[in-house]
């Protein structure tokens, strides 16, 4: 593996572990695709640092289990922006 893929990989996972961001928050930030990111945190970084692999698992799969919800809410409020107002 090239060594700036397992940077780039080390650095990603970081910023997950840290934030608690989606994998498309991460691609927009790091500049990759949301399939270069999900496979740098899941079949790369176990190779590389296996704790920061752990912990960015789990956020991964608390994002998996929370996603219906923000898909529900993206979709409320595309057709009732006013709807904002009482969301918290």
């Amino acid at each position: 593996m090239q060594e700036y893929i397992r940077e780039r990989s080390k650095k990603i996972g970081a910023y997950i572990a840290e934030t608690g961001c989606t994998v498309r928050t991460a691609a927009q930030k790091f500049g990759v695709s949301k399939s270069s990111v999900h496979k740098d945190a899941t079949e790369r970084l176990p190779g590389i640092d296996a704790t920061l692999a752990e912990e960015v698992r789990k956020v991964l799969e608390t994002n998996k289990a929370q996603r219906h919800l923000r898909g529900g809410k993206a979709t409320l409020l595309k057709y009732h922006p006013e709807a904002a107002d009482t969301m918290a």
